[in-house]
């Protein structure tokens, strides 16, 4: 049976807005219904591009459209709260691109009231529909990595600087939403060092450790300042191990490597052994991670189900943020991750 298309409005048309629109509008099931920006440059680009579709610089008229079913916001991240807020209460389903919002307790307020009106909210953590993402979930699920020891994750470039959040709010959502998919968990302690190289008061580089409930220790290198861009992540289990580079042609690597500690033969006598075996590049079927991320968020105001990149996960990812800025504030203090917070 052939279902009504859902209506849909993009608010931000910078970096990220334009890719929203042509996913949806590649979306059989759904009409681009608006594009809504400040900017009349772009929403006169955009509009040459999708002459069907409504533009407007008021965000009110996307609230005011009663046959609009859901809103996609891609501005600033000060501005998400109150955006969002007012759709929902306007009766729209939300997408709100990461981080959800600029405070956990924004973002407990946000999912409070998302709930109790009965509509979808997603937090657009785009990676957890990335398929070397979920191929690696699936190696650390099945149990072929054995337990995990470690991961040492990079996520550098030189630039983008953002004016108005730190490059650990910047990034650090990506691998911080990445690394609670894959374990299932979120870290009981964080430290954290930083710096501030070029706008004064504003961290541009940032090391983080992490540790979680399960034993396993996390460490996440952020930069804007890097000669290259780098995306690689390291997961060393007891069994075998894993290096994931996002831009690599073969982006999954499992490594039939470890070290063994045989029973020593005398009182202080421990002879290691070191095993190097395969190196397999598993394949993967070619995919944009945004469509599936999009796809699953009309699926879940379809059916009513919870999509895959959650409230909840949005709202544990900002508290994860949050524990670094007091980790920071601390000097890279060692300090217990925070619990939940009030709302707004």
């Amino acid at each position: 049976m052939m279902l009504p298309k859902l209506r849909v409005g993009v608010v931000g048309l910078g970096y990220w807005g334009p890719n929203l629109v042509r996913n949806f509008h590649d979306l059989p099931d759904v009409e681009v219904a608006w594009i809504c920006d400040f900017r009349e440059d772009r929403l006169a680009h955009l509009g040459r591009r999708y002459p069907a579709v409504r533009r407007t610089t008021e965000f009110g008229d996307l609230l005011s459209d009663d046959k609009l079913d859901a809103i996609a916001i891609a501005t600033p991240v000060g501005t998400h709260y109150p955006l969002a807020t007012a759709a929902i209460r306007s009766g729209k389903h939300v997408l709100v691109e990461k981080p959800l919002a600029a405070s956990s307790a924004e973002g407990s307020a946000l999912v409070a009231l998302a709930e109790a009106q009965g509509l979808t909210l997603m937090p657009g953590h785009t990676f957890l529909y990335s398929p070397p993402v979920n191929l690696i979930r699936d190696l650390i699920g099945s149990g072929v990595l054995g337990d995990l020891y470690f991961i040492s994750m990079s996520r550098v470039n030189l630039g983008l600087h953002q004016p108005d959040v730190s490059v650990v709010w910047d990034l650090a959502p990506h691998d911080f939403s990445i690394l609670r998919y894959w374990l299932g968990e979120t870290p009981t302690r964080v430290s954290a060092m930083s710096r501030c190289c070029i706008i004064p008061g504003m961290p541009d580089v940032a090391f983080i450790n992490l540790e979680f409930p399960s034993s396993t220790i996390a460490h996440v290198e952020l930069s804007w300042l890097a000669p290259s861009k780098l995306r690689r992540t390291t997961i060393v289990g007891t069994e075998k191990m894993v290096v994931y580079d996002d831009t690599s042609t073969e982006p999954v690597r499992v490594f039939d490597s470890g070290v063994e500690l045989p029973d020593p033969e005398s009182f202080g006598e421990y002879k290691l052994s070191y095993r190097t075996g395969d190196v397999v590049s598993r394949h993967l079927p070619p995919a944009e991670p945004l469509h599936l991320e999009l796809e699953d968020f009309c699926s879940a105001i379809r059916y009513g189900t919870e999509p895959r990149s959650s409230a909840e996960i949005g709202l544990e990812v900002i508290r994860m943020i949050e524990a670094v800025d007091d980790a920071l504030v601390e000097s890279g203090s060692r300090i217990e991750a925070v619990g939940d917070p009030q709302p707004a």
